[in-house]
């Protein structure tokens, strides 16, 4: 179990994560974290596979603006 601070970040509140931790789940700055509630509790992971698909589906989104735009008329 590890212990976490809040922090302020500007208006907001943030989490400070221990850089050995941020090791273990293999995370970097500027890497989006999920959160999500499970019946024991919060599950805390980085999920690079998703990321790595919503990366492809901006591409693809980007390169075929027009033809998007077009199919939701």
């Amino acid at each position: 179990m590890h212990r976490l601070k809040l922090i302020s970040v500007g208006v907001d509140i943030g989490v400070a994560l221990p850089s050995e931790l941020l090791a273990r789940l293999n995370l970097k700055k500027g890497d989006v974290l999920h959160l999500r509630e499970t019946p024991d509790g919060f599950l805390l992971t980085g999920n690079p596979a998703f990321e790595n698909q919503m990366e492809s589906a901006r591409e693809i989104m980007n390169k075929r603006r027009k033809v998007l735009r077009k199919l939701a008329r």
